[in-house]
């Protein structure tokens, strides 16, 4: 398991349906190492604190093995070329991470990099900002039909983080799985 990208963003106007709404989910790689505070990344802003940011949900996970679905829905969807890249923290994510699905992603495992711990805390549910982010209104739909969210983290121990390190996973009570509350969240939703 590996942490291929940090990324950042700080929270910035986007037009979405003729307004301009407050978001940090334009998320975009930075270099080198990162510190993670107790509300999250170093150079990171959330914009709404109602639903992303606090103790809770610091940190935003995504799985980077999804990213070849949304490449080709962008496609499909006609908003972007069948060859255009889709940069890591396009999902808004944090961490873009190698190794570690939604099913086996449990509520309170512990992620342990080399200079920090990060415990899942929760799924991500997606947003109006979401669909504007990707390009095309049926983004959350689909998030919510493929149960592809990834999952937010609580900083268990404050430090540093950088792209291309590996973590360990320190197995929680293993009650429940990101996919498991997802489901049941997003059931009839979708």
């Amino acid at each position: 398991m590996q942490v291929l990208s940090i990324n950042t963003a700080r929270a910035e106007p986007l037009l979405i349906d003729g307004r301009e709404v407050l978001t940090g989910i334009r998320k975009r790689p930075v270099t080198g190492e990162r510190i993670v505070k107790p509300l999250g990344l170093d150079g990171d802003e959330q914009a709404d604190l109602s639903v992303h940011g606090g103790l809770s949900k610091a940190v935003y996970a995504y799985p980077t093995e999804h990213y070849d679905f949304w490449r080709t829905v962008r496609a499909q969807a006609q908003v972007a070329g069948w060859e255009a890249p889709l940069p890591w923290g396009a999902m808004g994510e944090n961490l873009s991470l190698s190794g570690l699905l939604e099913g086996d992603a449990y509520i309170g495992d512990v992620l342990v990099f080399p200079g920090c711990e990060l415990a899942i805390s929760e799924p991500r549910y997606p947003c109006f900002k979401f669909n504007a982010a990707m390009g095309f209104n049926k983004a959350v739909k689909m998030m919510s039909q493929s149960g592809w969210c990834g999952f937010y983290l609580a900083v268990r121990q404050p430090g540093t983080i950088e792209a291309g390190q590996s973590f360990a996973l320190r197995p929680g009570p293993r009650e429940v799985s990101v996919a498991e509350i997802f489901r049941s969240k997003m059931k009839g939703k979708a």
